[in-house]
């Protein structure tokens, strides 16, 4: 592993700090963005929520519901649950 700078150091520091914050931001746009995809940009959208629920630690089960319905309303409702919480 290579030696950071202390700027790179501080950057990666706040990054780990906000990353239940940046993972909801990105969640956010992708319901948005899978309600005007079609097709392979809407498989890729689906698979990416996937991991981004993963990060979060979001129930195992609850992801396996989402993931074979694929629909993007329950997500909202996933997103309104996250929020919840913070």
């Amino acid at each position: 592993m290579t030696d950071h700078t202390p700027y790179q150091k501080k950057i990666i520091e706040r990054y780990y700090r906000n990353f239940d914050a940046i993972a909801f931001q990105r969640l956010s746009e992708s319901v948005t963005d899978l309600f005007l995809a079609e097709g392979k940009a809407r498989d890729r959208l689906w698979k990416r929520v996937e991991e981004t629920l993963r990060k979060l630690e979001f129930p195992e089960s609850r992801i396996a519901h989402l993931m074979t319905k694929r629909d993007p309303q329950l997500l909202v409702g996933v997103l309104k649950e996250l929020d919840a919480k913070s």
